[in-house]
Protein backbone atom coordinates (compact mmCIF):
# COMPACT_ATOMS: atom_id res chain seq x y z
CA UNK A 1 0.00 0.00 0.00
CA UNK A 2 1.16 3.54 -0.77
CA UNK A 3 0.04 6.18 1.72
CA UNK A 4 0.56 9.91 1.11
CA UNK A 5 0.48 12.55 3.84
CA UNK A 6 0.10 16.30 3.86
CA UNK A 7 3.44 16.87 5.63
CA UNK A 8 3.30 20.63 6.23
CA UNK A 9 2.91 20.16 10.00
CA UNK A 10 5.36 17.22 10.02
CA UNK A 11 8.18 19.51 8.86
CA UNK A 12 7.20 22.89 10.27
CA UNK A 13 5.32 22.55 13.59
CA UNK A 14 7.39 22.09 16.73
CA UNK A 15 4.64 20.84 19.05
CA UNK A 16 0.96 19.68 18.86
CA UNK A 17 0.16 18.95 15.22
CA UNK A 18 3.84 18.47 14.37
CA UNK A 19 4.34 15.84 17.07
CA UNK A 20 1.15 14.05 16.01
CA UNK A 21 2.28 13.97 12.36
CA UNK A 22 5.80 12.77 13.10
CA UNK A 23 4.68 10.11 15.60
CA UNK A 24 2.03 8.75 13.24
CA UNK A 25 4.45 8.32 10.33
CA UNK A 26 7.17 6.97 12.65
CA UNK A 27 5.02 4.23 14.17
CA UNK A 28 3.44 3.20 10.85
CA UNK A 29 6.82 2.93 9.09
CA UNK A 30 8.15 0.87 12.02
CA UNK A 31 5.25 -1.56 12.54
CA UNK A 32 4.20 -1.82 8.87
CA UNK A 33 7.48 -1.58 6.91
CA UNK A 34 5.97 -3.32 3.86
CA UNK A 35 4.08 -0.13 2.90
CA UNK A 36 5.45 3.06 1.32
CA UNK A 37 4.88 6.42 3.00
CA UNK A 38 5.07 9.68 1.03
CA UNK A 39 5.55 13.02 2.79
CA UNK A 40 4.29 15.79 0.52
CA UNK A 41 5.34 19.38 1.10
CA UNK A 42 7.03 22.25 -0.79
CA UNK A 43 10.14 21.83 1.36
CA UNK A 44 11.49 19.81 4.24
CA UNK A 45 13.28 20.71 7.46
CA UNK A 46 15.48 18.94 9.99
CA UNK A 47 12.39 18.03 12.01
CA UNK A 48 11.66 14.34 11.68
CA UNK A 49 14.86 13.76 9.66
CA UNK A 50 15.45 10.37 11.35
CA UNK A 51 11.99 9.27 10.13
CA UNK A 52 12.60 10.45 6.55
CA UNK A 53 15.81 8.38 6.51
CA UNK A 54 13.75 5.15 6.74
CA UNK A 55 13.80 3.14 3.49
CA UNK A 56 10.00 3.13 3.24
CA UNK A 57 9.53 6.89 3.89
CA UNK A 58 9.97 9.33 0.99
CA UNK A 59 9.90 13.11 0.90
CA UNK A 60 8.06 14.28 -2.24
CA UNK A 61 8.47 17.92 -3.18
CA UNK A 62 4.95 19.11 -3.92
CA UNK A 63 3.98 21.64 -6.59
CA UNK A 64 4.93 25.26 -6.01
CA UNK A 65 2.65 28.26 -6.21
CA UNK A 66 0.04 30.01 -4.13
CA UNK A 67 -2.63 27.70 -2.68
CA UNK A 68 -0.83 24.68 -4.19
CA UNK A 69 -1.52 22.74 -0.98
CA UNK A 70 -5.25 23.16 -1.64
CA UNK A 71 -5.25 22.77 -5.43
CA UNK A 72 -2.21 20.68 -6.43
CA UNK A 73 -1.10 18.47 -3.53
CA UNK A 74 -3.90 15.92 -4.08
CA UNK A 75 -2.89 15.50 -7.73
CA UNK A 76 0.77 15.27 -6.66
CA UNK A 77 -0.18 12.31 -4.45
CA UNK A 78 -2.08 10.70 -7.31
CA UNK A 79 0.98 11.14 -9.55
CA UNK A 80 2.83 8.90 -7.06
CA UNK A 81 0.06 6.29 -7.45
CA UNK A 82 -0.84 6.65 -3.77
CA UNK A 83 -3.70 4.45 -2.60
CA UNK A 84 -4.60 6.73 0.34
CA UNK A 85 -4.14 10.43 1.10
CA UNK A 86 -4.18 11.31 4.81
CA UNK A 87 -4.64 14.94 5.88
CA UNK A 88 -3.11 15.10 9.34
CA UNK A 89 -4.51 18.43 10.53
CA UNK A 90 -8.15 18.85 9.63
CA UNK A 91 -7.64 19.65 5.94
CA UNK A 92 -7.75 17.84 2.60
CA UNK A 93 -6.85 19.12 -0.87
CA UNK A 94 -9.78 20.54 -2.85
CA UNK A 95 -8.77 19.29 -6.33
CA UNK A 96 -8.07 15.75 -7.56
CA UNK A 97 -7.76 14.08 -10.96
CA UNK A 98 -9.62 10.94 -12.05
CA UNK A 99 -7.16 8.42 -10.56
CA UNK A 100 -8.69 6.43 -7.68
CA UNK A 101 -7.48 7.48 -4.21
CA UNK A 102 -9.05 7.09 -0.78
CA UNK A 103 -9.08 10.07 1.59
CA UNK A 104 -8.66 10.17 5.37
CA UNK A 105 -8.56 13.29 7.55
CA UNK A 106 -7.63 13.63 11.23
CA UNK A 107 -9.62 16.27 13.13
CA UNK A 108 -8.02 17.17 16.45
CA UNK A 109 -10.59 19.53 17.90
CA UNK A 110 -13.24 22.12 17.11
CA UNK A 111 -12.20 24.58 19.80
CA UNK A 112 -12.87 27.50 17.44
CA UNK A 113 -16.56 26.51 17.55
CA UNK A 114 -16.76 25.87 21.30
CA UNK A 115 -14.72 28.91 22.32
CA UNK A 116 -15.18 31.49 19.55
CA UNK A 117 -13.87 34.26 21.82
CA UNK A 118 -10.33 32.92 21.37
CA UNK A 119 -10.45 33.37 17.56
CA UNK A 120 -11.05 36.22 15.14
CA UNK A 121 -14.25 36.18 13.07
CA UNK A 122 -12.19 35.58 9.91
CA UNK A 123 -10.22 32.66 11.40
CA UNK A 124 -13.43 30.99 12.63
CA UNK A 125 -15.02 31.20 9.19
CA UNK A 126 -11.91 29.86 7.41
CA UNK A 127 -11.43 27.00 9.91
CA UNK A 128 -15.08 25.97 9.72
CA UNK A 129 -15.11 26.00 5.92
CA UNK A 130 -11.89 23.93 5.64
CA UNK A 131 -12.98 21.36 8.24
CA UNK A 132 -16.46 21.04 6.77
CA UNK A 133 -15.06 20.51 3.24
CA UNK A 134 -12.56 17.93 4.48
CA UNK A 135 -15.21 16.07 6.48
CA UNK A 136 -17.48 15.89 3.41
CA UNK A 137 -14.81 14.66 0.98
CA UNK A 138 -13.10 12.16 3.34
CA UNK A 139 -13.89 8.45 3.16
CA UNK A 140 -13.10 8.25 6.88
CA UNK A 141 -12.51 10.82 9.62
CA UNK A 142 -10.18 10.12 12.52
CA UNK A 143 -11.15 11.90 15.75
CA UNK A 144 -8.44 11.92 18.42
CA UNK A 145 -10.94 11.55 21.29
CA UNK A 146 -14.58 10.69 21.96
CA UNK A 147 -15.06 14.38 22.82
CA UNK A 148 -13.83 15.43 19.37
CA UNK A 149 -16.03 12.77 17.73
CA UNK A 150 -19.14 14.21 19.44
CA UNK A 151 -18.13 17.73 18.39
CA UNK A 152 -17.69 16.63 14.74
CA UNK A 153 -21.18 15.07 14.78
CA UNK A 154 -22.68 18.13 16.45
CA UNK A 155 -20.96 21.03 14.64
CA UNK A 156 -20.08 19.53 11.24
CA UNK A 157 -23.22 17.34 10.98
CA UNK A 158 -21.27 14.23 10.03
CA UNK A 159 -22.83 10.75 10.39
CA UNK A 160 -21.35 8.83 13.32
CA UNK A 161 -20.34 5.79 11.24
CA UNK A 162 -17.96 7.94 9.18
CA UNK A 163 -15.85 8.75 12.25
CA UNK A 164 -13.33 6.50 13.99
CA UNK A 165 -11.75 7.43 17.34
CA UNK A 166 -8.02 6.67 17.32
CA UNK A 167 -6.14 8.15 20.23
CA UNK A 168 -2.71 9.65 19.74
CA UNK A 169 0.35 8.70 21.73
CA UNK A 170 3.27 10.84 22.74
CA UNK A 171 6.92 11.25 21.83
CA UNK A 172 9.01 8.16 22.62
CA UNK A 173 11.39 10.26 24.78
CA UNK A 174 8.80 10.26 27.59
CA UNK A 175 8.91 6.46 27.68
CA UNK A 176 12.71 6.25 27.97
CA UNK A 177 14.98 6.28 31.02
CA UNK A 178 17.46 9.14 30.87
CA UNK A 179 20.88 8.69 32.50
CA UNK A 180 21.56 9.93 36.04
CA UNK A 181 24.21 12.24 34.58
CA UNK A 182 21.75 13.83 32.12
CA UNK A 183 19.13 14.21 34.87
CA UNK A 184 21.64 16.01 37.09
CA UNK A 185 22.77 18.21 34.18
CA UNK A 186 19.14 19.20 33.45
CA UNK A 187 18.50 20.02 37.13
CA UNK A 188 21.53 22.29 37.20
CA UNK A 189 20.91 23.89 33.80
CA UNK A 190 17.41 25.06 34.76
CA UNK A 191 18.17 25.53 38.47
CA UNK A 192 15.17 23.35 39.37
CA UNK A 193 13.82 23.37 42.95
CA UNK A 194 14.26 20.19 45.00
CA UNK A 195 10.48 19.62 44.86
CA UNK A 196 8.01 21.30 42.50
CA UNK A 197 4.72 21.04 40.64
CA UNK A 198 4.78 21.33 36.84
CA UNK A 199 2.64 22.87 34.11
CA UNK A 200 3.41 22.37 30.41
CA UNK A 201 1.65 24.04 27.48
CA UNK A 202 1.23 27.32 25.65
CA UNK A 203 0.67 30.13 28.15
CA UNK A 204 -2.74 31.19 26.83
CA UNK A 205 -6.11 31.85 28.43
CA UNK A 206 -7.63 28.47 27.54
CA UNK A 207 -4.82 26.62 29.36
CA UNK A 208 -5.67 28.50 32.56
CA UNK A 209 -2.25 29.01 34.17
CA UNK A 210 -3.54 31.93 36.25
CA UNK A 211 -5.74 29.62 38.33
CA UNK A 212 -2.72 27.44 39.20
CA UNK A 213 -0.80 30.54 40.28
CA UNK A 214 -3.76 31.69 42.40
CA UNK A 215 -4.04 28.18 43.87
CA UNK A 216 -0.45 28.20 45.20
CA UNK A 217 -0.51 31.80 46.42
CA UNK A 218 0.31 31.96 50.18
CA UNK A 219 1.86 28.47 50.00
CA UNK A 220 5.52 27.59 49.61
CA UNK A 221 4.92 25.15 46.75
CA UNK A 222 7.23 25.95 43.79
CA UNK A 223 5.75 25.88 40.28
CA UNK A 224 7.76 25.20 37.11
CA UNK A 225 6.15 26.32 33.83
CA UNK A 226 7.27 25.22 30.35
CA UNK A 227 5.45 26.82 27.42
CA UNK A 228 5.39 29.51 24.77
CA UNK A 229 4.22 32.88 26.04
CA UNK A 230 1.29 34.77 24.50
CA UNK A 231 -0.17 38.13 25.54
CA UNK A 232 -2.08 36.27 28.30
CA UNK A 233 1.31 35.88 30.04
CA UNK A 234 1.14 39.57 31.07
CA UNK A 235 -2.05 38.87 33.03
CA UNK A 236 -0.34 36.00 34.88
CA UNK A 237 2.79 38.07 35.41
CA UNK A 238 0.71 40.91 36.87
CA UNK A 239 -0.70 38.60 39.55
CA UNK A 240 2.75 37.15 40.32
CA UNK A 241 4.27 40.62 40.81
CA UNK A 242 1.36 41.93 42.85
CA UNK A 243 1.60 38.96 45.23
CA UNK A 244 5.44 38.86 45.29
CA UNK A 245 5.61 35.30 43.91
CA UNK A 246 8.57 35.80 41.55
CA UNK A 247 10.82 33.37 43.48
CA UNK A 248 8.10 30.74 43.69
CA UNK A 249 7.38 30.44 39.95
CA UNK A 250 9.99 29.40 37.41
CA UNK A 251 9.38 29.99 33.69
CA UNK A 252 11.72 27.85 31.58
CA UNK A 253 12.72 28.53 27.98
CA UNK A 254 14.79 26.65 25.41
CA UNK A 255 13.83 23.23 26.81
CA UNK A 256 14.64 20.28 24.53
CA UNK A 257 12.36 17.23 24.32
CA UNK A 258 14.86 15.11 26.32
CA UNK A 259 15.15 17.81 28.99
CA UNK A 260 11.35 18.09 29.18
CA UNK A 261 11.10 14.33 29.74
CA UNK A 262 13.48 14.68 32.70
CA UNK A 263 11.52 17.65 34.13
CA UNK A 264 8.28 15.62 34.00
CA UNK A 265 9.98 12.79 35.92
CA UNK A 266 11.40 15.15 38.55
CA UNK A 267 8.05 16.87 39.22
CA UNK A 268 6.01 15.77 42.24
CA UNK A 269 2.72 16.66 40.51
CA UNK A 270 1.67 17.68 37.01
CA UNK A 271 -1.15 20.27 36.97
CA UNK A 272 -3.19 20.88 33.80
CA UNK A 273 -6.46 22.79 34.46
CA UNK A 274 -7.28 23.53 30.81
CA UNK A 275 -10.79 24.72 29.96
CA UNK A 276 -10.87 22.59 26.80
CA UNK A 277 -8.61 20.23 24.79
CA UNK A 278 -8.96 18.02 21.76
CA UNK A 279 -7.09 15.37 23.69
CA UNK A 280 -4.47 16.59 26.20
CA UNK A 281 -1.10 15.09 25.28
CA UNK A 282 0.72 16.66 28.28
CA UNK A 283 -1.42 14.50 30.59
CA UNK A 284 -0.25 11.39 28.70
CA UNK A 285 3.36 12.59 28.90
CA UNK A 286 3.03 12.97 32.68
CA UNK A 287 1.52 9.49 33.12
CA UNK A 288 4.27 7.88 31.02
CA UNK A 289 6.75 9.74 33.27
CA UNK A 290 5.14 8.16 36.38
CA UNK A 291 4.06 11.58 37.63
CA UNK A 292 0.57 11.97 39.07
CA UNK A 293 -1.68 14.38 37.11
CA UNK A 294 -4.24 16.89 38.33
CA UNK A 295 -6.44 17.93 35.42
CA UNK A 296 -9.89 19.26 34.51
CA UNK A 297 -13.05 17.21 34.92
CA UNK A 298 -14.35 18.41 31.52
CA UNK A 299 -13.89 17.87 27.75
CA UNK A 300 -11.65 14.93 26.83
CA UNK A 301 -9.25 15.23 29.76
CA UNK A 302 -10.72 12.31 31.77
CA UNK A 303 -10.17 10.19 28.62
CA UNK A 304 -6.46 11.04 28.73
CA UNK A 305 -6.08 10.96 32.52
CA UNK A 306 -7.89 7.72 33.29
CA UNK A 307 -9.47 6.71 36.62
CA UNK A 308 -6.51 7.49 38.89
CA UNK A 309 -5.65 11.05 37.92
CA UNK A 310 -7.12 13.75 40.18
CA UNK A 311 -9.88 15.93 38.68
CA UNK A 312 -10.72 19.55 39.45
CA UNK A 313 -13.17 22.24 38.39
CA UNK A 314 -10.85 24.43 36.28
CA UNK A 315 -12.82 27.58 37.16
CA UNK A 316 -12.31 27.08 40.89
CA UNK A 317 -8.77 27.89 42.10
CA UNK A 318 -9.70 26.77 45.64
CA UNK A 319 -10.55 23.30 44.32
CA UNK A 320 -7.20 23.24 42.49
CA UNK A 321 -5.46 24.39 45.70
CA UNK A 322 -7.08 21.68 47.83
CA UNK A 323 -6.10 18.89 45.40
CA UNK A 324 -2.52 20.18 45.01
CA UNK A 325 -2.07 20.40 48.81
CA UNK A 326 -3.56 16.94 49.33
CA UNK A 327 -1.10 15.29 46.92
CA UNK A 328 1.85 17.50 47.89
CA UNK A 329 1.54 16.31 51.50
CA UNK A 330 0.87 12.60 50.70
CA UNK A 331 3.81 10.85 49.08
CA UNK A 332 2.22 7.38 49.27
CA UNK A 333 -0.94 8.66 47.52
CA UNK A 334 1.15 10.32 44.80
CA UNK A 335 3.01 7.07 44.21
CA UNK A 336 -0.14 4.93 44.23
CA UNK A 337 -1.87 7.13 41.66
CA UNK A 338 1.30 7.48 39.54
CA UNK A 339 1.71 3.67 39.38
CA UNK A 340 -1.96 3.17 38.45
CA UNK A 341 -1.73 5.99 35.88
CA UNK A 342 1.31 4.32 34.33
CA UNK A 343 -0.65 1.07 33.90
CA UNK A 344 -3.57 2.96 32.34
CA UNK A 345 -1.45 4.94 29.86
CA UNK A 346 -0.07 1.80 28.18
CA UNK A 347 -3.16 1.87 25.93
CA UNK A 348 -1.58 4.93 24.26
CA UNK A 349 1.56 3.02 23.29
CA UNK A 350 2.82 2.93 19.70
CA UNK A 351 1.85 -0.59 18.66
CA UNK A 352 -1.90 -0.54 19.50
CA UNK A 353 -2.25 2.88 17.83
CA UNK A 354 -0.35 1.72 14.71
CA UNK A 355 -2.65 -1.36 14.48
CA UNK A 356 -5.78 0.79 14.72
CA UNK A 357 -4.53 3.14 11.99
CA UNK A 358 -3.66 0.26 9.66
CA UNK A 359 -7.01 -1.44 10.31
CA UNK A 360 -8.75 1.77 9.25
CA UNK A 361 -6.63 2.07 6.07
CA UNK A 362 -7.28 -1.57 5.15
CA UNK A 363 -11.01 -1.18 5.82
CA UNK A 364 -11.38 1.71 3.35
CA UNK A 365 -9.28 -0.12 0.73
CA UNK A 366 -11.36 -3.33 0.88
Amino acid sequence: MKIAFDAKRFFHNTSGLGNYSRDLVRILSHYFPENEYFLLNKNKSERGSEIVEQNNVHFIESSKGKFSRQFKMGKDAQAQNADIFHGLSGELPLKWDKSPIKKVVTIHDLIFMRYPQYYSFFDRKIHFWKFKKAAESADKIIAISEQTKQDIISYLKVPEDKIEVIYQGCHHTFKENQSAEFIQKTKEKFNLPERFILNVGTIEERKNLLNIVQAIDKTEIPLVVVGRKTKYFKKVQGFIRKNKMEKQIHFLEGVSMDELAVIYKLADIFVYPSFFEGFGIPVIEALFSKTVAITSNISCLPEAGGPDSVYIDPKNHLDIQAKIKFLWENESERKRRADKGFDFVQKFNDEPIANELMNLYQKIMS
